[in-house]
């Protein structure tokens, strides 16, 4: 996991070739940036703009994906995000859905707070396990863009393990 602000994006460009693309794409989202998907290069590289109210993390669960690495950026607004390592977690609510691209986890001790405020951005690879959405202090509307870069075959269905 990363955490970082928009301006130092470039400190992570090498990670992945898709990375200046999806970073491009974030340096050019305002308040007036539509909701829902924008294709950048199709199913390899797509953002998602959505809006909303956080919530309290109490009932939430971990997601964790396979295919994609996660580019969470806050324009508006902040939340934040609940972070645990995927190894730590023993108890599936979901197992991995090819289809929604997800494994959902419930909430385990010692997951780390992430604070993210407008202009922060958090890089989620397949072994970081996220709640997002997350109330801090006190709900908030948030502008957020989940910018999803495909990667590589991860190795199988053992990638995400408690199926």
């Amino acid at each position: 996991m990363i955490l970082d602000t928009l301006p130092l994006w470039h400190r992570y460009a090498a990670l992945n070739p898709r990375f200046p693309r999806a970073f491009s794409f974030l340096e050019q989202v305002t308040a007036d940036t539509a909701s829902g998907r924008h294709e950048i290069e199709g199913d390899d590289l797509f953002a998602l703009v959505q809006r909303y109210e956080t919530r309290p993390a109490a009932g939430m669960q971990l997601e964790a994906h396979r295919r994609y690495v996660d580019i969470q950026f806050v324009a508006g607004g902040r939340e934040v995000i609940h972070w645990a390592p995927l190894a730590s977690l023993a108890e599936a609510t979901l197992p991995y859905d090819a289809a929604k691209e997800a494994a959902l986890f419930k909430a385990v001790d010692g997951m780390v707070p992430i604070g993210l405020e407008a202009g922060h951005f958090a890089i989620l690879f397949p072994d970081d396990a996220h709640m997002p959405c997350c109330t801090w202090n006190a709900p908030a509307e948030v502008l957020k863009v989940v910018v999803k870069v495909a990667i590589a075959a991860q190795g199988g269905p053992e990638t995400l393990h408690a199926e």
